[in-house]
């Protein structure tokens, strides 16, 4: 009897223990992350203001697996590199990591567009892909001291299961090498965007870290009540996901920051359902001071 009633107390000590870990998983909320270099504007590293007091990634914008001339076309996982350099260096990487110990730097892949026209993702097969990817990825990774990817495809010449098989896994093998320690996916409320997203998230939602929802790809004006049900919506599709609130800085779309987002925030926040903020993106905030920047991090960084 003795021997039940220990292991009897053991178990509920256990079970506390557990449900602590998962409340406090659940409730931690002090990621703040930022695209950056996407416009050739001038803005480095070092004008971004930085809280010490939340975890705070860049997202360099972005790496491209097409060809850098004019007349750009795809390479079949091969990346280059088509972020402003010139600003954003590895040496200026390695700087601002040097400065804040709370500062991590990623790299997205893919985005909207490339030399002016629409960005694809298209592979050749999912083995050769892979295998190129991997690899390219891997030397600018490491050449820029990076510790992270970011999934921002946003055209496809490819169907949902080989997407998934693709970047899954792409973002495994990575992984599993060291050569990078979080992956985030950015998709938006668009049918063949979700269809890529959710096959992914089906097969390797374990894997991804971040899910980096574009809320700013819904219509300018979205109220609070609106917002609050598109994040509810997303966090069902992306169920058990670390679903980041978003605002873009030139204010074309979704719930702008001065019109309620930090409410949203707020409200979020004590649920327990915010998993961070991410903005697009510092070149556009440069203009504003980063203002939002700040009270983002500010509402990160305070205790809820």
């Amino acid at each position: 009897m003795a021997f039940s009633k220990l292991h009897f107390v053991l178990f509920t000590l256990l079970a506390l223990v557990a449900m602590a870990s998962t409340q406090a998983a659940s409730s931690k909320s002090d990621l703040f992350r930022e695209y950056i270099g996407a416009e050739f504007n001038n803005v480095k590293f070092s004008d971004v203001p930085i809280n010490p007091n939340v975890e705070f990634h860049y997202i360099l914008a972005f790496a491209i697996d097409y060809t850098t001339s004019s007349s750009s076309s795809p390479t079949n996982g091969k990346f280059n590199v088509f972020w402003d350099t010139g600003n954003l260096s590895p040496s200026q990487v390695l700087s601002i990591k040097n400065q804040h110990s709370n500062v991590k730097v990623a790299l997205s892949l893919g985005g909207d567009s490339v030399n002016g026209g629409s960005c694809y993702f298209s592979p050749s097969s999912v083995d050769s892909w892979v295998s190129n990817a991997v690899s390219s990825l891997t030397n600018i990774i490491q050449e820029y001291h990076l510790d992270g990817i970011d999934i921002d495809y946003e055209h496809f010449h490819a169907d949902p299961e080989t997407f998934a098989e693709c970047i899954g896994k792409l973002i495994t093998t990575l992984k599993n090498n060291g050569v990078i320690s979080f992956a985030s996916i950015a998709p938006y409320d668009d049918d063949d965007v979700q269809s890529h997203y959710l096959a992914l998230w089906k097969s390797y939602g374990h894997i991804i870290d971040h899910v980096n929802f574009q809320f700013y790809a819904y219509d300018k004006g979205t109220t609070v009540s609106q917002f609050m049900n598109y994040f509810e919506t997303q966090s069902s599709n992306y169920e058990g996901g670390s679903i980041l609130a978003s605002f873009i800085s030139d204010g074309s779309g979704g719930l702008a920051p001065q019109n309620g987002f930090f409410t949203a925030c707020s409200r979020l926040r004590n649920q327990g359902k915010l998993g961070g903020i991410f903005v697009w993106s510092a070149d556009d905030s440069k203009a504003l001071g980063f203002r939002y920047e700040k009270q983002s991090q500010a509402l990160l960084a305070a205790h809820p």
